[in-house]
């Protein structure tokens, strides 16, 4: 089972940049999306963007399309996520988690939030004035 742990996340000012990290281990054979969520308080859970493990391929929500960017780094295991010019509304407690692509050359934006099986323990953004 894939163990994830995120970092990175801080007190900001609207504006201002912030880079998460989830750190991925216990890979084994299967073919794995890993997927940034956020969930802000009375919200609903909302994903963010996705990243296929086997090669990198990524897609990022129209809600931070433009401000947000998502990068795989293989050879240390994590999955970043840049956030740019964030805003009040950015606030919120970010996960990271994964699922498992079937088939392996499913694309990651088909998987929904209930076939993510493995999550972070989540690290809060605030963006304040």
């Amino acid at each position: 089972q894939l163990r994830l742990a995120e970092s990175g996340g801080d007190l900001v000012q609207p504006g201002g940049s912030l880079r998460l990290s989830c750190a991925v281990s216990g890979f084994t054979l299967d073919s794995y999306s890993v997927g940034w969520f956020r969930q802000a308080p009375g919200k609903e859970r909302e994903v963010i963007s996705c990243t296929s493990l086997n090669d990198g391929g990524s897609s990022i929500a129209d809600s931070v399309k433009g401000r947000f960017t998502v990068a795989l780094d293989n050879a240390g295991g994590t999955v970043s996520l840049q956030m740019n010019n964030l805003k009040p509304e950015d606030t919120a407690v970010y996960y990271c988690a994964a699922g498992k692509l079937w088939p392996p050359d499913q694309r990651c934006w088909g998987l929904v939030a209930r076939e993510y099986t493995s999550w972070g323990q989540g690290t809060q953004v605030t963006v304040f004035s």
